[in-house]
C-alpha cells in the first residue's frame, strides 16, 4: 500500500471511525471510502445486549426498589417509635418535670435514632439503576472498541447525541433508550427514527411531558393543571427545523397541544407495562390544531405523529440536520458544497440516512480538509484505548474518566447535547494529560509505543510525535506523548 493510501485511511480511521486500531489499516485496504460505506451495511444491534433488560422493564425494576425502600424506612420510623413510647412510659413524670432539658436532649436523641433507622432500612434496598447505567455503558463502549472502522458507531453517537436525553433525569432508561430508539433506526429514514424517539417514554421524561395536559382536556379541566412547551420547542429547534426557520409561538403552543397526551404508564398502575409508551386521552387537549399553517384534525395520538411526519420532510431539517452532520464529522465550519450535496440527498431521498452518510463520505468535499478538528473527549478516550488493541473495559473507570473530561454518558448538560466544535473543549486539553498518563502507566506492560505507530498508524505519524516517542525516558512517558499528539487529538 503506497503512503498516500496509507494517508487516505487514516484520516478515514479518525475522521469517519472510531481511530486506528492494530491491524485496521490493512483491512481498508486500497480503497477506504468503499470500506466506510460496506461498514454501513453490518447489523448495528448489540448481540451481548440480550440478557439486558427493555427501558420499561429498567423502569419498573428501579420504581419497584424506590418502593421498597420508602416501606423499609417508614417500617423502621415505626418500630423506633414504639420504642420510643415504650421507653416514656416507664419513665415516672416526675422524673421528667425534674429534668426538663434532659428530656429533650432525650427527645432529639430519639429523633436522630429514628432517622438514622429509617436510612439504613432504606439503604439495604440496592439502587439496580447504576448498574444497569453500567452495563449498558461497557456493551456500547466495547462495540466501539472491536468495530473494524467504527463509521456506523459513530452514527449511533451523533444521533443519540442529537436526539440526546439524561442519566441524570432517567438514569434506568439512559442505555436502553439508545438501544431502542436510536440504534435500531440510525441507518434507516429519519422519519422513522424521529417517531421512535420521540415516542420512547425515556424523551417524554426528559422533556417533561408526562403531565402536560390541554386546558380544555378532561384533566385539565378537573386538576385545574397547564400545558408544557418544552417537547415541542425542542422537538422543532434542536430535533428538525432548527433556529430561525420561521416557525412561531403559537406553531410551539398548538404543536405542544398536539402532543398532550403523550405519557407513559405508571409503574404501580400496571405491574406488566408501566414505564411503556401510552397515550392517554383523558390528558389531549381536544380539536384541531395548526402548526406551520397545517391544519390537523386527527383527535389521537395519529395528530402528533402526522406533525412528526411533516416536520421530517420539511426542507429546514433536511438542512439542519446536513449541517451538524457534516460538522461533527468533518469541521467546525463545514464546506457550504458538501452540506448542500447531503442535505439534496436527505430530501431526494425521503431522509434515508444511510444515503446521506454514503454521501458524506463519497464527497471529496469531506476529505479536502486538513485533520484539524479536535475531538470529543468519547472520541480521544475510544481511540486511544484501540490504538492499544483493548477490546474489553471497566465500565466505572471508563465512565469516571469521560465525566472527569467533561462529556458524561448520556448525561449532557442541556437538551441541545455536548458540542461540536473546538472552543467547548479546548480549555479541557489539560485534563487529558492526566488521563493519558494515568492509562499509560496502567498498559506500559502490555503496550508498546512503537508497535502503535507501526502498527496500528501504519507509520503515519508526525515526524516530530516519531522523534519525541523515540526520545522518551520510560515507555510511560512515551505511550502519554503519543496519546497526547494531534495525531490522536485531532481527525
Amino acid at each position: 500500500m503506497s503512503n498516500s493510501a496509507k494517508a487516505e485511511a487514516v484520516l478515514a480511521l479518525h475522521r469517519f471511525g472510531m481511530g486506528p486500531r492494530p491491524g485496521s489499516i490493512a483491512a481498508l485496504g486500497s480503497d477506504p471510502r468503499g470500506a466506510l460505506i460496506a461498514e454501513l451495511d453490518r447489523p448495528l444491534a448489540l448481540t451481548a445486549a440480550n440478557g439486558l433488560p427493555s427501558s420499561a422493564k429498567a423502569y419498573r425494576t428501579v420504581a419497584d426498589a424506590n418502593a421498597r425502600r420508602a416501606a423499609r424506612a417508614k417500617q423502621a420510623q415505626q418500630q423506633a417509635k414504639k420504642q420510643q413510647m415504650a421507653v416514656a412510659t416507664v419513665a415516672s413524670s416526675d422524673q421528667a418535670q425534674a429534668q426538663p432539658d434532659g428530656q429533650a436532649q432525650g427527645y432529639n436523641e430519639d429523633k436522630d435514632a429514628a432517622e438514622m433507622a429509617a436510612k439504613q432500612a432504606a439503604d439495604a434496598v440496592p439502587d439496580p439503576g447504576r448498574p444497569m447505567y453500567l452495563q449498558e455503558a461497557k456493551l456500547r463502549t466495547e462495540a466501539a472498541l472491536s468495530a473494524d472502522i467504527g463509521f456506523a458507531e459513530r452514527l449511533v453517537w451523533f444521533w443519540s447525541n442529537h436526539f440526546c436525553v439524561s442519566a441524570n433525569r432517567i438514569q434506568s432508561m439512559s442505555g436502553a433508550y439508545e438501544r431502542e430508539a436510536v440504534r435500531a433506526n440510525a441507518l434507516g429514514r429519519f422519519v422513522d427514527l424521529l417517531l421512535a424517539v420521540e415516542g420512547h417514554p425515556a424523551m417524554l421524561f426528559y422533556l417533561d411531558n408526562l403531565g402536560s395536559m390541554g386546558a380544555n382536556s378532561t384533566a385539565g379541566i378537573n386538576r385545574s393543571s397547564g400545558l408544557n412547551e418544552n417537547f415541542a420547542r425542542e422537538i422543532m429547534e434542536l430535533h428538525t427545523l432548527g433556529v430561525r426557520t420561521g416557525y412561531t409561538q403559537d406553531d410551539v403552543i398548538s404543536f405542544a397541544n398536539v402532543l398532550t397526551g403523550w405519557t407513559l404508564v405508571p409503574p404501580g398502575a400496571d405491574p406488566q407495562h408501566g414505564g411503556d409508551f401510552t397515550f392517554n386521552p383523558r390528558l389531549h387537549e381536544p380539536g384541531g390544531q395548526t402548526v406551520l399553517g397545517k391544519r390537523y384534525e386527527q383527535d389521537d395520538v395519529e395528530q402528533g405523529r402526522a406533525v412528526l411526519r411533516d416536520l421530517a420532510a420539511h426542507p429546514a431539517t433536511a438542512t439542519h440536520v446536513a449541517t451538524k452532520l457534516a460538522r461533527h464529522f468533518v469541521a467546525d465550519e463545514p464546506p457550504p458544497a458538501l452540506v448542500e450535496q447531503m442535505a439534496k440527498a436527505f430530501r431526494d431521498t425521503d431522509g434515508d440516512l444511510k444515503q446521506v452518510a454514503t454521501l458524506m463520505v463519497s464527497s471529496d468535499e469531506a476529505w479536502r480538509g486538513p485533520p484539524s478538528k479536535l475531538k470529543r473527549p468519547g472520541e480521544w478516550v475510544v481511540g486511544m484505548v484501540r490504538a492499544t488493541g483493548i477490546t474489553v473495559v471497566d465500565p466505572v473507570r471508563f465512565t469516571g474518566g469521560q465525566e472527569l473530561l467533561g462529556e458524561a454518558l448520556w448525561r449532557p448538560p442541556a437538551p441541545k447535547g455536548y458540542p461540536d466544535d473546538e472552543a467547548s473543549w479546548i480549555d479541557g486539553v489539560g485534563r487529558r494529560l492526566d488521563v493519558a498518563n494515568n492509562f499509560a502507566e496502567r498498559i506500559t506492560g502490555m503496550a508498546d509505543p512503537q508497535a502503535i505507530i507501526e502498527d496500528a498508524f501504519a507509520s503515519q505519524i508526525a515526524p516530530e510525535v516519531k522523534q519525541a516517542v523515540g526520545r522518551a525516558e520510560s515507555r510511560q512517558q512515551a505511550l502519554a506523548l503519543l496519546f497526547m499528539s494531534s495525531d490522536f487529538q485531532r481527525r
